[in-house]
């Protein structure tokens, strides 16, 4: 209960850093045009209305996966998107910039 009401309010501080090294995928959820633009290295792009369609790039469920986008409002949706069709590891890590940072 206590962990669960401290991500609510954004209490528990992920180490965005250490799920990689352990294997996380980034999937970036902005269009083809925006991930051109810039993104994350090593960092899979699905734009956000294509998650539903079936993606060989995410069969594993239980595979930890850390969504971005440009402000953190699609990968919120992707996230729970993803949740509610039986990924079981999923995190918000928001903006790809900020969420790039926090790799370093």
């Amino acid at each position: 209960m206590l962990t669960t009401l401290k991500n609510l309010f954004g209490l528990e501080k992920t180490d965005y850093a250490q799920l990689v090294r352990d294997g996380a995928i980034i999937l970036d959820v902005r269009s083809k045009g925006e991930y051109a633009g810039g993104h994350i290295e090593g960092s899979i792009n699905i734009a956000l209305d294509q998650l539903g369609t079936n993606n060989p790039k995410l069969k594993d469920k239980n595979q930890t996966i850390i969504a971005c986008c440009a402000s953190g409002m699609r990968s919120g949706s992707a996230t729970s998107f993803l949740k509610a069709n039986g990924y079981t590891n999923v995190y918000n890590g928001g903006g790809w910039q900020t969420l790039n940072q926090k790799l370093k």
